[in-house]
């Protein structure tokens, strides 16, 4: 099991060795100081998102712990990404449905979505998709898909949607072709 401390709104995985064989284990958080690592032998603590860390943690591979040691429950870390993530209950279910069907999954903030998901992992292959988390009773307006569908078109990748209102989420891809 891995262990990493809990540091404001981030995971961080002091050891080194720890952090290679996780990030190596499915592309999990960020080496620090490193912006695309082109291999697993980096030599730096790994960052961890908060929705990372609890599916992890839910997964039995990591262990949390507060800045004294002390480990801190699923349900305390629970709590500290609710606090995080605007609609957390919605946007974990999709992360970890995505993760479970073996996508990596990375906050997609630099594209305006909620998530980039990749087939095999960055560095290896680009996002092919980006992922926008909703209700059912969301309203979306056509301007709202027409932007979403330039962004990804510009982006060259694929605008989903996943609603997120029961247990498994169901998906809307878009694809924009020239007529």
């Amino acid at each position: 099991m891995f262990t990493g401390q809990l540091l404001g709104n981030r995971i961080i995985v002091w050891n080194i060795i720890e952090s290679r064989e996780l990030y190596k284990l499915g592309f999990y958080g960020k080496p620090l100081g490193i912006h695309k690592p082109k291999n697993f032998d980096f030599q730096a603590p790994l960052i961890l998102d908060p929705i990372e860390g609890l599916y992890l943690v839910e997964r039995r591979l990591l262990k949390v712990v507060d800045q004294s040691g002390k480990e801190i429950s699923y349900e305390e870390l629970f709590k500290v990404c609710k606090k995080d993530y605007v609609d957390f209950e919605r946007k974990y279910a999709v992360y970890k449905d995505l993760r479970n069907k073996n996508y990596i999954v990375l906050p997609g903030i630099k594209f305006g979505c909620d998530f980039a998901v990749y087939e095999r992992g960055p560095g290896i292959d680009h996002a092919p998709y980006i992922v926008r988390v909703v209700k059912e009773t969301d309203k979306l307006s056509a301007t709202y898909l027409v932007l979403s569908g330039r962004l990804a078109t510009t982006v060259r990748k694929k605008f989903i949607i996943a609603i997120a209102d029961d247990i498994c989420p169901k998906y809307l891809a878009f694809e924009w072709w020239k007529g």
